[in-house]
């Protein structure tokens, strides 16, 4: 049976043509920086990292369900809040402020940059921009990967998302066959771009995609 199409809120060129400072403009624009892991606005779901709905206030690895790094666990089970601060502090360098984290990101080093995006997150996409999203084409979801097959390409993957770590690359174990697909397409597509992860989905066809899908949901 065909799974429901996933939404990534994305951003286009028209839709970041307003002036600097205009609700969710520059804050949209550096989400992008995000969007390959993680969700925000309506239905978002939690993908290769948890949703980013009402982050503000949130304890550290606060929502539930999601498979969080021991070093995200530990700091919320220490009291740790996302607050304006500590998500500055964090995206300034998040391996600095939280070693062996699983976000593998270098981090923001312009403290403009990380003001206009922590408004952003603190607010999510307004009304103007909220459609704006990556949708893959149902034809795409529906295809049934091969899950052997799926195993047999997996070492290219493997190398880097390994399972159980705490190295700083998320693992992709477990992952959703839908928000696999999704991100990789979201690369292939180029809708977000990662030095290594747009070469990767560039040289794999639909159908290896979805049985790299098949297979990584079927690995605890």
């Amino acid at each position: 049976m065909p799974s429901r199409p996933i939404y990534l809120t994305l951003l286009t060129g028209t839709l970041l043509a307003g002036p600097v400072g205009a609700q969710g403009g520059d804050g949209q624009a550096l989400y992008r920086e995000c969007i390959a892991c993680h969700q925000i606005g309506p239905d978002s779901e939690n993908s290769v990292g948890p949703h980013l709905n009402d982050l503000i206030g949130r304890l550290a690895a606060g929502v539930e369900g999601y498979p969080y790094s021991k070093a995200m666990s530990a700091a919320g089970a220490a009291g740790m809040v996302w607050t304006k601060d500590t998500l500055d502090a964090f995206l300034t360098n998040p391996m600095d402020m939280l070693p062996h984290t699983s976000m593998g990101y270098r981090g923001m080093p312009d403290p403009q940059d990380r003001a206009t995006l922590i408004a952003f997150l603190a607010t999510g996409p307004d009304d103007a921009t909220a459609e704006a999203t990556f949708n893959v084409a149902p034809e795409i979801l529906a295809l049934q990967g091969d899950l052997a097959y799926g195993e047999y390409l997996s070492g290219d993957c493997t190398a880097c998302h390994a399972r159980g770590t705490d190295d700083g690359i998320p693992s992709i174990s477990g992952l959703s066959r839908d928000a696999f697909v999704t991100l990789m397409q979201a690369y292939k597509q180029g809708a977000v771009t990662h030095p290594v992860m747009t070469m990767m989905a560039g040289r794999l066809s639909n159908e290896e995609i979805a049985a790299l899908a098949a297979y990584f949901e079927s690995v605890d």
